[in-house]
């Protein structure tokens, strides 16, 4: 029996894109995913009772998991966040199989057994993982199929090219990657780290310099309007938990966030002080009622993005993609770049959706394409496949 019976129309085909930032899953075949939560999850350690063999440290009975956003938003004590990724790799399986486990039970409610599973990987994933997170699908979730994917490879496809340079900035990294008739080009890879958490921690150092309080919603009881620039007259809630630091500033990235999408604007140009201080000011307005004017650091703040050095070659695709390009001005700026440094022969072609749903899920629409096309369905690793040649044959069917 070969993997070609399954993921055909009778039984859907699951394309899970588990990203640094929000994971993304659902059908194979549909135009945009059942699930969209973030990645990071509240942890709560359970201990029980003292361990006299280790200096008296407290025995752990084990990890309880808040998934998705109602449940990270309730303020809780001794709740940590945590990420069960690092550069884009699985790094705390237990927290990626607590992740997986929510998205079955409340956005697929089916059983594993029932649906192949297509999922997305960095480029730069390492084989161990790769191996690790084949056996999980098949031996924890006894899935009929599966198939490993690079997030480049299915952005390229969902933007209907085998052959072209993603450029993706996400949250934790920007990456420039060369794919060639659906194969990433391992030794073109180019990463670098100004991603959307650079912005973020940008966003906060200016803050810090204008004495602007960064106040969650979740401290809020009440707040009155003030005159512009006055400070904010907010009531704080009665009652609240002691919240761990890594959960608040969760809750305060947000609100910076929020901030970075209505305000940030890229200069259309290398930036220049002279014309940023003609820039049209922007009215923004702090969860606790703060309201004042933004100017100038609107287009300074995102400067930090352009890097010559991040530069690539495949210039007639270049396909951009990640919530962090949806800065206002990123693409035309990104373009005008290219144009200066492209070889005057080179025809440039940039392509980024004007859609921000198809920005932010391109890799998972890719393999929402990927895995309903029927040439694909001899490509799935099957069951009897991995019972007959183990993990290691994810290594010599998804490349």
């Amino acid at each position: 029996m070969s993997g070609g019976v399954y993921g055909g129309d009778e039984v859907g085909a699951l394309v899970f894109d588990i990203g640094s930032f929000s994971t993304r899953a659902g059908y194979a075949g549909e135009d945009c995913p059942k699930a969209d939560f973030p990645t990071s999850l509240g942890v709560h350690i359970e201990e029980e009772g003292s361990d006299e063999t280790e200096a008296g440290q407290e025995s752990l009975v084990g990890r309880s998991f808040h998934i998705d956003t109602p449940a990270l938003h309730v303020p809780r004590a001794g709740v940590e966040l945590i990420s069960p990724l690092k550069n884009g790799m699985i790094e705390d399986w237990e927290a990626f199989q607590a992740i997986v486990d929510h998205v079955y039970s409340k956005y697929i409610k089916s059983e594993p057994n029932l649906h192949p599973v297509l999922m997305s990987e960095a480029p730069w994933n390492s084989r161990v993982k790769r191996e690790k997170l084949t056996e999980l699908m098949f031996e924890h979730y006894n899935i009929p199929a599966f198939f490993l994917c690079k997030t480049a490879v299915l952005t390229a496809f969902a933007n209907g090219r085998a052959t072209g340079l993603v450029l993706d900035s996400g949250a934790t990294h920007t990456t420039a990657i060369p794919v060639h008739d659906g194969y990433v080009l391992q030794q073109g890879i180019v990463k670098s780290p100004l991603a959307g958490d650079f912005i973020t921690m940008q966003c906060r150092e200016l803050f810090q310099e204008m004495n602007i309080e960064i106040t969650p919603p979740y401290m809020i009881a009440s707040k009155e309007p003030v005159r512009e620039g006055a400070p904010p007259n907010w009531t704080k809630k009665d009652k609240l938990p002691p919240v761990s630091k890594s959960w608040h500033t969760y809750m305060c990235n947000e609100v910076i966030q929020d901030f970075q999408a209505s305000v940030l604007q890229v200069s259309d140009s290398p930036y220049d002080e002279q014309v940023a201080a003609q820039m049209p000011t922007l009215h923004y307005e702090m969860p606790n009622g703060f309201t004042t004017d933004y100017g100038a650091e609107r287009l300074r703040i995102p400067e930090g993005l352009f890097d010559p050095s991040n530069v690539k070659g495949l210039y007639g695709s270049v396909v951009v993609t990640g919530g962090n390009t949806l800065l206002q001005g990123f693409t035309e700026r990104l373009n005008r770049e290219l144009s200066q440094k492209a070889p005057p022969s080179m025809r440039l072609k940039l392509i980024a959706s004007n859609s921000s749903m198809e920005r932010r899920f391109s890799s998972w629409i890719g393999g929402s394409i990927l895995a309903s096309l029927g040439t694909f369905q001899q490509m799935w690793i099957s069951k009897q496949e991995y019972d007959e040649g183990g993990k290691q044959s994810v290594e010599r069917k998804c490349p």
